[in-house]
């Protein structure tokens, strides 16, 4: 019985992925290893161009908001003032705030989910409605599940297109660089809420 004991023990721990010290789990073909050989064959690689479609949920307002602010200066500078939102006070100071944001595949939220808008974003102009923002496009679905794009860039919020640089990411999307096209789908002056559409045209290996 003891003999049949340890035998079932070495068979689940042979089919355990090994843990690091910290407790983290190795996995199989994302190692340092891994990572050095794909730089190798870099220079063999082609490039080619992808080309992304999806809609982001921005959530203000509710019991469950995806956009929160974190940071709020009472600053105002002689003569104007910096703008966070349409529905904005004239006396409101330089804003930050973070999101975790839905992404789907349609404009509505019950389509199918492709990831997640994670990031920061701050008011930054003082004659318009304008951020700086910084977030990851982590896809959580599909061929592309695991991979991330990184976006940093001004966001004039009332124009009808804006541009972000795509300034990198990580599994597919490893040394990534492109363009990310926003529109805003709709935008309720009352609760806050949004709905832009992501046009992103990506180049990577």
């Amino acid at each position: 019985m003891v003999k049949l004991c340890i035998i079932m023990m070495l068979i689940i721990l042979s089919a355990t992925p090994a843990a690091h010290g910290d407790g983290r789990r190795s996995t199989t073909g994302k190692g340092p290893n891994a990572l050095k050989s794909w730089y190798r064959k870099l220079p063999h690689m082609k490039q080619k161009v992808t080309e992304l479609h999806f809609y982001l949920h921005d959530v203000v307002s509710g019991p469950h908001p995806t956009n929160i602010p974190i940071s709020m200066a009472n600053f105002t500078a002689t003569g104007s003032r910096f703008r966070f939102s349409p529905r904005a006070s004239e006396t409101l100071g330089p804003a930050l705030a973070t999101m975790d944001d839905l992404l789907t595949v349609g404009p509505t939220r019950n389509s199918t989910t492709v990831g997640r808008a994670q990031g920061l974003f701050g008011s930054t102009s003082l004659n318009e409605i304008g951020f700086h923002m910084t977030s990851n496009i982590v896809f959580t679905a599909g061929k592309y599940n695991g991979s991330t794009l990184s976006l940093a860039g001004h966001n004039p919020f009332l124009d009808e297109f804006r541009e972000l640089p795509v300034v990198g990411g990580s599994g597919v999307f490893r040394l990534a660089r492109g363009t990310a096209l926003l529109d805003t789908v709709s935008y309720n002056v009352t609760s806050g809420d949004a709905i832009v559409e992501y046009d992103i045209m990506v180049l990577h290996y």
